[in-house]
């Protein structure tokens, strides 16, 4: 009976793209959607379980690699997220935004560059602003 209810596993070794990728160079900041393969930040496999539910989350760089990741997680797992980007990240903001928002939570956009200490708190008041707080 047990052998029955077990899911079938998978080796993580064969499960993903290998190396060697071809050559892909790219002006910065580069786009994941043009990327081959397109990197997995948990788009298809990330199921949260509502441990976030209610917080509200600010990511810096969500747009792309180890924040868009975090974007989509928190989102399924129960959060709010605003996502701030480059304004040239537009497309790959765009698919994250919509991905925390297919998560059935609020997901807004904000795009700036946080080198500039003007625009840091411009950025929190907004994202205060449209979560109505902010606690991630």
């Amino acid at each position: 009976m047990l052998e029955q209810n077990r899911k079938t596993i998978e080796n993580p070794l064969n499960k993903y793209p290998k190396p060697p990728f071809e050559k892909q160079p790219q002006e910065v900041p580069g786009l994941s959607s043009k990327m081959l393969p397109v990197p997995d930040h948990g788009e298809n496999s990330y199921q949260g379980s509502g441990r976030l539910l209610g917080r509200k989350a600010l990511i810096t760089g969500g747009d792309s690699g180890i924040g868009r990741a975090a974007a989509i997680a928190y989102a399924r797992e129960g959060a709010d997220v605003v996502i701030n980007y480059l304004p040239e990240e537009q497309s790959d903001a765009d698919e994250v935004i919509a991905l925390i928002k297919s998560a059935g939570r609020q997901g807004y956009g904000i795009p700036g560059d946080i080198t500039d200490p003007s625009f840091c708190k411009q950025l929190v008041e907004q994202t205060v602003e449209k979560l109505e707080g902010i606690d991630i």
